[in-house]
């Protein structure tokens, strides 16, 4: 997208389009009432809000990728049923013993933070798995795991995780990195 289009100048300002709108959004979100006088009081409150306190425009480092993310979203729909299956079978079966468990380092293949970021939140939202620790420098993470005693199977489940997260949401660089 050109800069024109989202930041347009004002004033001699940039004032950044989908900032404003999501201060409207916000706007009228807090008065409670979509009318056009709370849509247009929001706007204009954005629009003045952006240019007297002017921010950087900033790169997140993450692109969505509709056909990548149509492809993972059902697969961490599938891995979030089978987790959590799995964990109410540790909790709730008749025979008392503690189920088998795991603390391994897995190694990543990016070095993006945003990316990095995304898998510890995508890997520690599934039932039964935790990111304990994350040493971006190292590209490692630290992984609690139940169900398992094989850190090759935990190192697996994590290099296939990241590729997809990368595939979905993944820079051009980000993705290049992982071949």
């Amino acid at each position: 997208m050109k800069l024109n289009v989202i930041a347009p100048r004002i004033f001699g300002r940039r004032v950044p389009l989908p900032l404003v709108g999501w201060l409207a959004l916000i706007w009228v979100l807090l008065w409670g009432d979509l009318s056009l006088g709370n849509v247009v009081a929001g706007l204009l409150a954005g629009a003045i809000i952006t240019w007297l306190i002017p921010l950087p425009l900033l790169d997140p480092g993450i692109r969505v990728r509709p056909p990548a993310l149509l492809a993972f979203l059902p697969r961490y729909a599938a891995d979030m049923a089978l987790s959590s299956v799995r964990v109410a079978w540790w909790a709730l079966r008749p025979v008392a013993c503690d189920p088998p468990v795991t603390l391994t380092t897995a190694t990543l293949r990016t070095s993006s933070e945003p990316m990095t970021t995304l898998i510890i939140v995508t890997l520690s939202s599934l039932p039964g798995s935790l990111v304990v620790e994350a040493y971006t420098g190292r590209k490692e993470l630290v992984v609690h795991a139940l169900g398992t005693t094989d850190a090759g199977a935990v190192q697996a489940d994590v290099t296939r995780l990241e590729t997809r997260v990368i595939a979905a949401f993944g820079t051009k660089a980000d993705r290049e990195e992982l071949r």
